[in-house]
């Protein structure tokens, strides 16, 4: 600390005033300047940069926990105390999450069908629960509204869509997105929603009933009822649109083109802590490894249901 703080002030005031005020000799200062570095200084020099380097190629999102997972998959030798000891020394730290904003709207008088999850968000299989919601993000031309679709299993992506609107259209262009990755005929699965109107439609009844999937909506009002649907919501917000190296959000297009290259890391780089810290696309490659196997026991999730990590 002296050291630092004379080198900071002696191009000003000269040393010897300097450490007269910090009554320090001289002799102590210089003799501290001539030492070599220690092992961990340079240790320390070396792997600042790597990690840095990673924590901006993963949205500058990641806690210390999981750049230490990224930077042990990148070979970098390194403890987790370390990782957020030099994070410290970097001024970075993982995103916080804030509330969301509904933007579902409930229509009273619809139809809807019964709640099949019951806040149970879990499954034992790829494509047997997806789950679907709205968010909204504001640009300089206007709102963008936001559909992902994700299946509960793995936390992969399946459709999303970013409009100017928040129709039903939106969400039947998720779901289509979701149909050509995940097959035309997907028999037991289950589509859950909230009780907003786009997604609890007659013609999207009718798109889940040609997919073979039944529809499950949560009750009026209650997020808990949708709860990863919104908690991939907010991790959205907090992963890239208050990302404070991302935007500004000029045009719904901004958005768009945003939201493409930050699914395509969720999906198949992002660290999730619900899936044993793999990503969703690896967890599935590992899942269908063990099914040839007969033996999926290694990959069952021991999280909160809820939580996509």
């Amino acid at each position: 600390m002296i050291v630092a703080f004379v080198d900071a002030n002696r191009a000003e005031f000269g040393v010897e005033p300097v450490c007269a005020v910090l009554q320090a000799a001289p002799s102590t200062y210089w003799t501290a300047k001539r030492r070599p570095p220690s092992a961990r200084s340079v240790r320390d020099a070396e792997l600042m940069p790597e990690l840095l380097a990673l924590w901006k190629a993963n949205y500058s999102v990641y806690g210390a926990r999981k750049l230490w997972i990224a930077a042990r998959r990148a070979g970098l030798g390194i403890g987790r105390d370390q990782t957020a000891r030099l994070m410290k020394r970097l001024g970075i730290r993982g995103a916080k999450r804030q509330k969301r904003i509904r933007t579902t709207r409930p229509d009273p008088t619809a139809a809807r069908p019964a709640d099949l999850v019951e806040r149970v968000f879990a499954a034992d299989a790829p494509n047997r629960l997806w789950v679907a919601d709205l968010t909204q993000v504001a640009t300089w031309s206007g709102v963008a509204y936001v559909c992902f679709i994700t299946d509960a299993f793995s936390r992969r992506i399946v459709g999303w869509r970013v409009a100017s609107h928040m129709r039903t259209q939106m969400v039947h262009d998720a779901l289509e997105m979701a149909r050509w990755a995940r097959g035309a005929r997907l028999e037991g699965l289950v589509a859950h929603a909230d009780a907003g109107s786009q997604s609890a439609g007659i013609r999207y009844s009718e798109r889940l009933d040609d997919l073979g999937a039944t529809p499950s909506v949560g009750s009026v009002g209650d997020s808990y009822d949708n709860a990863l649907a919104e908690a991939v919501n907010a991790l959205f917000k907090t992963e890239l649109i208050r990302n404070p190296g991302r935007g500004p959000w000029r045009t719904v297009d901004d958005v768009e083109l945003a939201t493409l290259g930050w699914v395509h890391w969720w999906n198949t780089q992002r660290i999730h802590g619900y899936l044993n810290d793999l990503s969703p696309d690896q967890f599935e490659t590992a899942y269908a490894a063990a099914s040839t196997d007969h033996d999926t026991t290694g990959i069952h999730n021991k999280q909160p249901a809820q939580n996509p990590g």
